[in-house]
C-alpha cells in the first residue's frame, strides 16, 4: 500500500515519442518500459500503442492459459479461453470483429504458424505474445508496418498509478484485486452450475479491465458482448446485448458481470430479459434486496463478490 510519507518521483526521460494521444500533443516515456517488452518487427510504438498494449497484456495475464484478448482504446472488444490458441483467437475475434479492426491482440502462449496465418487476415496494430516460433515470426513479418511485440517478463503488480491534478498529483495503488470462490456470496435461491461458475469467473476478469460503467456478457468462456464506459449501468447492459446480437451471438444461457453494484433492479431485469442465466457483481447497494428479489423472480442465480472494480 502507499506509504503515508513524502513520495519522491525520480524518472529520466528515455524516449521521445512521435506524438501523444493526438498529433498536436508531445509525448515521452521514462523508466524501463523496454525491459518488459521487445519490438521484434514493425514501426516504433506510439503513445496510444503503449497504453493499449499494457491494457491488453494486463488483461490476458489474468486469464487462464490458453487465452486471447483483443483491445481497442484500452477496452476489450473480444476475449476467450480455449484448449488451443487458434481457437481462442477465433472466438475472441467473433465477439466484435468490426471493432477488432486496427486493434491489439495479446495472448498468453506461444504463437505458432496456424495462428500467425489467421492473424494476417485482418489489419491489427500490434500482436503481443510471450514467444513466437520462427515460422510464425516470418509469417507475421510479412506485414511491413505492424508491430510484433514480445513480452519479456511479468508486469509489476505493486506499482502506483499517478494522475496529474491542479497543484499536485493524485496517487493510488494499482487494482491488483483477484477473486476466488471463497469470496463468493451466493445470494439467490437458484445456485450456479459449474459451467456457469467458470463463465462468471471469466466474465469478472474481462469486466475488471473494461471502462466503467461496464457490463460483459460471456458464454462458454468467451466474451459475446461488452458494454463499456457508459454513464448508466443499464445503458451498458443494453449496448452489450445489442453488440452481441449484431454479431450473431445467442444471449440465452449466457452469464453477465458488472463492475459495480446495480443501483436499481432495472439493470438486473435488463440482463434477465436478454436471456442471462446468472450474474456476478460486487453488491453493496442500498437496494440489494430489491435486486435479489428481482433475480429470484426471474430465476437468475447471482453472486456477490464484495469487490468493486471501477476503472476510469
Amino acid at each position: 500500500h502507499l506509504p503515508m510519507q513524502a513520495i519522491r518521483l525520480n524518472y529520466c526521460v528515455k524516449d521521445e515519442l512521435r506524438y501523444g494521444e493526438n498529433p498536436h500533443q508531445k509525448a515521452f516515456i521514462t523508466g524501463e518500459f523496454y525491459d518488459y517488452f521487445s519490438v521484434l518487427h514493425g514501426k516504433e510504438l506510439s503513445y496510444n500503442n503503449i497504453i493499449d498494449l499494457v491494457a491488453a497484456v494486463e488483461l490476458v495475464n489474468e486469464l487462464e492459459p490458453v487465452s486471447c484478448a483483443i483491445i481497442k482504446h484500452t477496452n476489450p472488444c473480444g476475449a476467450a479461453t480455449s484448449d488451443n490458441l487458434l481457437d481462442a483467437y477465433t472466438k475472441a475475434l467473433s465477439c466484435d470483429p468490426v471493432s477488432a479492426f486496427g486493434g491489439i491482440v495479446a495472448v498468453n502462449e506461444t504463437i505458432e504458424k496456424d495462428l500467425a496465418e489467421k492473424l494476417n487476415d485482418i489489419f491489427l496494430e500490434i500482436i503481443c505474445a510471450p514467444a513466437y516460433t520462427d515460422e510464425a515470426l516470418e509469417i507475421l513479418s510479412r506485414k511491413k508496418n505492424r508491430r510484433i511485440v514480445r513480452i519479456n517478463k511479468k508486469l509489476p503488480s505493486d506499482e502506483m498509478l499517478v494522475k496529474n491534478i491542479p497543484g499536485g498529483l493524485a496517487l493510488q495503488d494499482k487494482d491488483s484485486s483477484r477473486i476466488t470462490e471463497k469470496d463468493f456470496n451466493y445470494v439467490t435461491e437458484r445456485k450456479v452450475s459449474q459451467a456457469e461458475l467458470e463463465d462468471l469467473k471469466f466474465a469478472w476478469v474481462i469486466c475488471k479491465h473494461t471502462k466503467s460503467n461496464a457490463i460483459v456478457y460471456v458464454k462458454d468462456r468467451k466474451a459475446i458482448g461488452v458494454g463499456a464506459g457508459q454513464m448508466s449501468r443499464i445503458d451498458s447492459a443494453k449496448i452489450a446485448a445489442s453488440k452481441a446480437r449484431e454479431h450473431g451471438h445467442d444471449l440465452v444461457g449466457s452469464v453477465a458481470a458488472s463492475d459495480a453494484f446495480f443501483p436499481f433492479a432495472d439493470g438486473l431485469i435488463e440482463l434477465a430479459n436478454n436471456g442471462v442465466s446468472s450474474v456476478i457483481q460486487p453488491g453493496g447497494s442500498v437496494r440489494d434486496d430489491e435486486v435479489i428479489n428481482a433475480a429470484n423472480q426471474k430465476n437468475i442465480a447471482m453472486i456477490f463478490t464484495g469487490i468493486r472494480n471501477f476503472k476510469h
